[in-house]
């Protein structure tokens, strides 16, 4: 029976390390971040925004704009993605590319935010927190 206990005792500490161990790796290291670390906190960070961005829409009940409005927020997370790129990585041809999508999600949104002023109510549009909105 003694030996039982010492073995639940043993797995749960061993259990609880490991834990904590996986806990520090997932965590950003302050103060002490390579260049993996920055690069990677910055692509989840633009996704983790976005993710934020896209759960705040409540449906408009006009599937249109709710695309519109779901794809801004998109849109800027892939830009915010492409800059990271351009200042971390390394391939000509992927910092071309996020160069590219830069270009063209910046025109889209544009494009997107005039779609909205033109087939969306008032009201919504002024909204504060509305994606969109250039009080944001």
């Amino acid at each position: 029976m003694r030996i039982r206990w010492q073995l639940v005792i043993a797995s749960v500490f061993f259990c609880a390390l490991a834990i904590q161990a996986l806990q520090h790796d997932s965590q950003p290291h302050m103060g002490n971040e390579s260049v993996g670390d920055l690069d990677w906190t910055g692509l989840t960070s633009s996704m983790e925004r976005m993710h934020v961005a896209m759960a705040a829409i409540r449906p408009s009940g006009a599937t249109d704009v709710d695309f519109v409005r779901l794809m801004l927020p998109h849109h800027q997370a892939a830009i915010d993605m492409a800059k990271t790129q351009l200042l971390y990585g390394k391939d000509p041809q992927m910092r071309r590319l996020a160069q590219e999508i830069i270009t063209d999600q910046q025109s889209e949104i544009q494009l997107m935010q005039l779609w909205l002023k033109q087939h969306e109510p008032q009201q919504m549009s002024k909204t504060p927190g509305f994606p969109g909105n250039k009080e944001n």
